[in-house]
C-alpha cells in the first residue's frame, strides 16, 4: 500500500507520528503566545489576524512579534520546501532531515531561555521566536508535501471543515471523523499540556516538544526505511 494514503489510518505509523508532532505544536504554540508575549510560532493565521489588531492599536497585542514569526517561518518553510522537492513514496530521509532540524533549532531555543532572561519585546525574546518560527516552517513544508489528509500539524482549520461537512449530520459518510477528531485532540492536549508545563517554567514545553520530535525520528523513520517509504 501506498505509505501515504495508508496513513489516513491512525493506526498507521506514519498518522501516528504526525498526531504526536501535532500534539507537539500546542506545546511549541502554548510557550510563544503565553511565554513571549502573543506570538504564535506555529499558528500562522493566528499571527495575521494578531498583527491586524496590533496594527491599530487595539488589545496592546504586539506588532513586532508577529511579523518576526511571519518572516521565520516563511524562511524555513521556502528551506523545508526545497528539501522536501523529492518526496513521494521514499519520503523516509527528507521527513529525518526536518525533524532533526526541528530537533536541533528547539533545543537551541531552550538553550537560549535557560542561559539568558528571555521576555516580550527583547532581543533574546525575538531570538526564540526565531528558531521556534523556522522549526515549524521546516516542519510545516515537509508535512505539507507529505500530503497526508487533515494532519498537517499546525492548522487545524480545514480538518474541523472536513469533521463538520463529511460528518453523517451533512448527510455525507463520516469517513475521516476518527482521524479529524484525534488532530484536534492532539493539539488541544499539547496546549493545555505546554500552559500547565509553563508553570514549572518556559525552558520545560521546550524540551518536551524537542523531545517528542526526536522520539519520532527514532521511532518512526528507521522503521519507514526499512520498508523502502
Amino acid at each position: 500500500m501506498d505509505p501515504i494514503a495508508g496513513a489516513r489510518s491512525i493506526r498507521h505509523p506514519l498518522a501516528r507520528a504526525l498526531l504526536t508532532l501535532t500534539f507537539s505544536t500546542g506545546l511549541i504554540d502554548a510557550a510563544s503566545y503565553l511565554g513571549l508575549g502573543r506570538v504564535f510560532t506555529a499558528n500562522m493565521t493566528g499571527n495575521v489576524v494578531l498583527l491586524g489588531f496590533g496594527a491599530v492599536g487595539s488589545g496592546g497585542l504586539p506588532v513586532v512579534a508577529p511579523i518576526v514569526s511571519l518572516g521565520a517561518f516563511l524562511v524555513g518553510s521556502a528551506a523545508g520546501g526545497a528539501m522536501a522537492t523529492k518526496i513521494g513514496e521514499h519520503h523516509a530521509r527528507p521527513v529525518a532531515r526536518a525533524l532533526g532540524i526541528e530537533v536541533g533549532l528547539v533545543l537551541a531555543s531552550a538553550i537560549v531561555v535557560a542561559a539568558t532572561t528571555v521576555r516580550p519585546s527583547i532581543l533574546a525574546g525575538y531570538g526564540v521566536i526565531v528558531l521556534l518560527a523556522l522549526a515549524m516552517g521546516v516542519r510545516n513544508a515537509t508535512v505539507r508535501r507529505l500530503g497526508v489528509a487533515d494532519l498537517t500539524t499546525t492548522v487545524l482549520t480545514s480538518t474541523l471543515t472536513g469533521l463538520a461537512a463529511e460528518s453523517r449530520v451533512a448527510g455525507r459518510s463520516g469517513e475521516g471523523s476518527v482521524r479529524r477528531i484525534a488532530a484536534v485532540l492532539a493539539m488541544l492536549s499539547g496546549a493545555v499540556a505546554g500552559a500547565l508545563l509553563l508553570r514549572i517554567g518556559l525552558v520545560a514545553p521546550l524540551l518536551v516538544a524537542a523531545a517528542l520530535a526526536l522520539v519520532v525520528a527514532m521511532t518512526y523513520v528507521p522503521g519507514a526505511l526499512a520498508r523502502g517509504d
